[in-house]
């Protein structure tokens, strides 16, 4: 890209941004420029770079077979890729939606010989959105005219910095879209994994009808787009003329997507659409042409009220369909009694003569996108070790509360806004309630706390029904389904000690019908038994703590195990220079000898910003850096920084006193940071000035804190502020969040941002 950029006619100040993380999603732009076309409409170029030198056709829309890594793979074919993460970025993004800014993508494969396949007409819908680009100088200086049809002049960031700081549009939830979807509009942009997986699954789909039966199993993780794919292909296939079902074990994923298509729909027809696991004991070979079963882990063995019907669901669903598609994630199997397993699927496929192929989904909407926090949470909770022991503050919003009602509260005010928030809980307390409706059973005495458990009046429409944020749900009204926000009660069935998972199984509700007679099962297969045991207990929490696309908090029983979670919570910063590269020490002004992170620099020798920094009062540095061109090189003492910083105007370094923020900056810390930030500032530690600040630390109308805020579109097209908070980041629960509403929160002003703690 800086070959192609390299030219005099491409304005220098326009915006560029690389890898780029789409809100709510794990996915990234690869570059992204940002200006001004001939009249002045704002445009952004976003470009999806592929190093591939050659591709194959395939009979599926917008796939291709190209190398990868593992060998050949059917992969989306470039141009339909950029197309969808700009549908992403303007779906998810306000700035973008309606703020009029353009988006223009293009693929450039910049090792790709002009060939008859990449831009065959096959293509071509999703090539007359994107434009494709390939190696020469010639395809090279198509690119460059394209961008400057685009960008004609600069921006200076401007449009990206609208983009970073714009509103993010709530998140489509599946749920709410099902009557949309089923009348064949497009709810959701399959993006990636998941348009290989729909278009693999419609091609088996239609070739079953017709020839030999097919069974597709998809793996993926928690928000990898299972259900949306499930629902569909549920739509799709009915709209082309096929005789399929949505199977689910669960029932509240059917209760929830009937309730919203009720008034829409025909009952008769609503019916037809949705069925359990256990419906095809005894229908006829064949019967469906397509069977789409979800959360497939969940199968049982046997079917019935009495669980005495049947031989096994899995063959069942599978001889009542020409095409059969299970989508599953092992680590949610939350009973002793769910068989459903790939390996199991695939046993059963081969003894019926089915064609099998696995497929797997890697794309994540849910926890804000964060592959980090879902790996985060297996390596936790002891599921799988994996690469993440620490979360990064930011990643997720993943918070430990020291009380329940707490929790309670907060989850109940995120409810507010759009009846997308629940607590839920590990099953460690009996369900009273059900035979004294009077009686309470979520009950932590020593906080006050005492809820009901869910299920009491909405049954499995616990978690849509409004009146519902005041109970507790379970693991069996919330599984397969989303909200914003969720709360988690975890119980003394999962505790921690000495830093090692221990699951519990007898401090769970004896009335737990998910390991029933796991007593008797120890009795004959101790080892066997305590290894699925712990498994449904880790996974019962991993499937609860993934049910937030926002956020996740918890309480836990145990104080230790909240320990051990706040543990595994990291601020960001800069990785400390090596021991041979820090400073030895000098004296400190009072005579006592003191080991500092960094050297004074002589005013003769001081290269401003280039090979030295000022050492300032944290007090002083809103005058300070107004102009850092015009910066007095007297006003201050001039210090080396550590090797792996480079100096750059308006980094200063300063000492933080006080304990407000010592989980991240220990009381006395030099620290560096950075005059006048730019960009978006929220979840970083600033110094932040206002007149009602009154800062013991800093004596002043200063503060060093955590920073965070709300904004609203004015009637002018522009914003404001409605809410500003300055959090401390403190052991020490004394300091609290100094909050600002509507009225004063513009007059909040940022002075600084902290890059890092400087390590001695």
């Amino acid at each position: 890209m800086a070959r192609v950029l390299n030219d005099d006619e491409i304005p220098g100040d326009a915006g560029v941004a690389i890898e780029y993380n789409i809100p709510q999603t794990g996915k990234r732009v690869d570059f992204i420029l940002t200006g001004r076309s001939a009249d002045r409409s704002p445009n952004v170029i976003i470009v999806e770079l592929k190093q591939w030198e050659s591709a194959q056709l395939t009979e599926k829309d917008g796939v291709v077979i190209t190398y990868l890594g593992r060998g050949l793979q059917e992969v989306s074919h470039p141009s339909y890729q950029a197309w969808s993460y700009a549908a992403l970025l303007e779906g998810f993004n306000e700035a973008v939606h309606e703020g009029g800014l353009v988006l223009q993508p293009c693929a450039y494969l910049h090792n790709y010989k002009p060939d008859a396949v990449i831009r065959h007409d096959w293509y071509a819908p999703y090539i007359e959105r994107a434009p494709v680009f390939l190696k020469g100088e010639s395809e090279r200086q198509k690119l460059r005219d394209f961008i400057k049809r685009h960008v004609k002049y600069g921006d200076d960031a401007d449009l990206l910095y609208k983009i970073e700081n714009g509103r993010i549009r709530p998140s489509k939830m599946l749920a709410d879209s099902l009557v949309k979807m089923l009348k064949g509009q497009p709810e959701f942009v399959l993006i990636d994994d998941q348009k290989v997986v729909y278009e693999t699954a419609m091609a088996m789909a239609r070739r079953a009808v017709s020839g030999k039966k097919k069974v597709l199993i998809v793996e993926g993780g928690p928000g990898t787009g299972k259900s949306v794919l499930a629902i569909n292909l549920l739509a799709a296939l009915t709209k082309n003329g096929q005789n399929c079902r949505y199977v689910s074990k669960n029932a509240a994923p059917r209760s929830v997507y009937q309730s919203k298509l009720t008034g829409h729909f025909r009952a008769t027809h609503i019916s037809n659409l949705f069925s359990g696991s256990g419906a095809f004991v005894e229908t006829e070979a064949d019967a469906f042409d397509t069977l789409i079963v979800d959360e497939a882990h969940r199968l049982n063995e046997k079917s019935g009220l009495y669980e005495n019907l049947g031989e096994n669901q899995i063959k069942e669903i599978l001889s009542a369909a020409k095409c059969a598609i299970f989508f599953i994630d092992e680590d949610q199997r939350v009973t002793l009694k769910d068989i459903g397993g790939t390996d199991a699927i695939k046993a059963w496929a081969k003894a019926s003569g089915a064609e099998i192929e696995v497929m797997e989904l890697a794309s994540q909407f849910r926890c804000n996108g964060s592959d980090g926090y879902l790996a985060w949470l297996d390596n936790t909770l002891a599921v799988r070790e994996t690469a993440n022991p620490f979360l990064e503050e930011g990643a997720f919003d993943f918070r430990v509360f020291d009380s329940p009602s707490e929790l309670h509260a907060v989850i109940a005010e995120k409810n507010k806004l759009n009846n997308k928030a629940r607590v839920v809980a590990g099953y460690c307390w009996d369900w009273n309630s059900k035979k004294n409706p009077e009686a309470y059973d979520v009950v932590i005495p020593e906080h006050g706390y005492r809820k009901r458990w869910n299920l009491t009046r909405d049954g499995s429409l616990w978690i849509v029904a409004p009146g519902s944020i005041d109970e507790v749900g379970c693991i069996h009204t919330c599984q397969g389904l989303e909200v914003d926000y969720i709360g988690v009660i975890v119980g003394d069935d999962f505790i921690v000690r000495s830093g090692k998972v221990v699951c519990q199984p007898d401090k769970r509700s004896s009335a737990d019908r998910s390991i029933r007679g796991w007593k008797t099962l120890m009795k004959s297969q101790a080892v066997e038994a305590q290894s699925r045991l712990d498994l449904i207990i880790k996974n019962t929490y991993r499937t609860l703590m993934t049910r937030g696309m926002k956020g996740c908090y918890i309480y836990c029983t145990d104080k230790e195990t909240a320990g051990f979670f706040r543990s595994r919570i990291v601020s960001v910063q800069a990785t400390p220079a090596p021991a041979e590269s820090r400073i030895p020490s000098i004296e400190a002004k009072q005579g006592e000898h003191i080991v500092l992170p960094f050297k004074h620099v002589d005013r003769k020798h001081v290269k401003p910003f280039k090979n030295a920094v000022p050492l300032v009062d944290l007090k002083l540095a809103a005058g300070l850096f107004s102009d850092v061109q015009s910066f007095d090189i007297n006003d201050a003492e001039w210090i080396e920084l550590p090797d792996i910083y480079r100096p750059q105007p308006g980094m200063f370094v300063a000492q933080v006193i006080g304990e407000s923020m010592s989980r991240r900056i220990p009381n006395g810390s030099w620290c560096l940071f950075r005059a006048n930030p730019q960009g978006t500032r929220a979840g970083k530690v600033v110094v932040a000035q206002h007149r009602s600040i009154s800062d013991p630390d800093l004596g002043g109308a200063y503060t060093v804190k955590v920073y965070s805020s709300e904004k609203e579109r004015t009637s002018d097209g522009g914003w404001r502020h409605v809410r500003v908070e300055l959090a401390p980041d403190s052991n020490d629960s004394v300091f609290k969040p100094i909050v600002f509403g509507p009225e004063s929160a513009d007059a909040v002003q940022v002075i600084a941002e902290m890059i890092a703690v400087l390590d001695v």
